[in-house]
């Protein structure tokens, strides 16, 4: 059973493209998977898995108090994992076929005012180290550009355009590239972050990633994750702000300063424009509060 899941995610990596967030992640929900069904039903091949094992795993996840959302997760990694099996022809039938996921209502984003933003990215600037002025390079970028942090820590030497027309190749999901523009003034803090602060981090190592932690190695999403935490108290901001709130931030941001949606959809590397329009529910209510507060007759 371990064959086939070896055999989806090498599948998952090579034509899909997945990053290697996303492969851990249904590596993790399918080994969960094939252990409920050798220890719990005593099933040791795919093939005895049938839509009834499939019911007692969702009544399973449920007994063991994971949420909905968490379900709906576990539920889509087995569904895209039977495909593939069916695909293959290592199993005839799909146990999942015709079944309903949890019912998980849809949060909204949170993104954050920019008076917080602002405080934010004040931060590094108060320390005078490399690992300052790269994080202050890195927190620039994620609110300059919208990216997800893992497109930000992929980043390598020459992904970013500093000279006259600025602005920042990465790639995204199923390894879609896109081109954001940049400002000027990000374009020299990464700049400076190159010429100045970057070789001190390389301590001569030969890498590629434009952005290094303290041995000289890129960067983890996990080791940017618990700057950002940091920095995020230092602000008075809490525990509420992470890398996505960036780019939450960003989207709703220039959707309140006028930019539309399908250039929003570009930007953020959506594929259905439908995943940016939830960023409109988020000025509307912004224009409410607004008009709430200043129409005479609301008051």
């Amino acid at each position: 059973m371990k064959e086939s899941i070896d055999n989806f995610l090498h599948y998952l990596a090579v034509e899909k493209g997945y990053s290697e967030h996303t492969i851990s992640a249904y590596r993790n929900d399918l080994t969960g998977l094939a252990d409920f069904a050798g220890k719990e039903m005593s099933i040791s091949s795919w093939a005895n898995f049938n839509r009834q094992t499939m019911l007692s795993y969702m009544l399973n996840l449920k007994e063991r108090g994971y949420v909905a959302t968490t379900v709906a997760r576990k539920v889509a990694a087995s569904r895209s994992f039977f495909s593939f099996l069916v695909a293959e022809g290592t199993i005839k039938t799909d146990p999942t076929e015709n079944m309903s996921s949890p019912s998980v209502g849809k949060a909204l984003p949170k993104p954050i005012p920019i008076n917080q933003v602002r405080l934010l990215l004040e931060q590094p600037a108060k320390l005078d180290t490399a690992e300052a002025r790269r994080d202050r390079a890195m927190l620039e970028l994620l609110y300059a550009s919208g990216m997800r942090i893992s497109e930000l820590v992929a980043l390598n030497l020459g992904d970013v355009n500093t000279r006259g027309n600025y602005f920042v190749r990465c790639f995204g999901k199923g390894r879609k590239e896109r081109i954001i523009p940049l400002y000027e003034k990000i374009a020299k803090t990464v700049q400076d972050y190159i010429d100045e602060d970057r070789p001190r981090l390389a301590h001569g190592k030969k890498d590629t990633a434009l952005f290094l932690n303290a041995r000289g190695e890129r960067l983890t999403r996990q080791g940017f994750w618990q700057k950002l935490k940091e920095y995020a108290k230092t602000a008075g901001l809490g525990s509420k702000v992470s890398p996505h709130t960036l780019r939450h931030s960003f989207a709703t941001h220039m959707l309140s300063g006028g930019a539309d949606l399908r250039s929003v959809q570009e930007l953020l590397g959506h594929a259905n424009i439908s995943t940016t329009q939830v960023y409109t529910h988020l000025t509307t209510e912004q224009v409410r509060r607004t008009y709430d507060k200043s129409h005479p007759r609301a008051k």
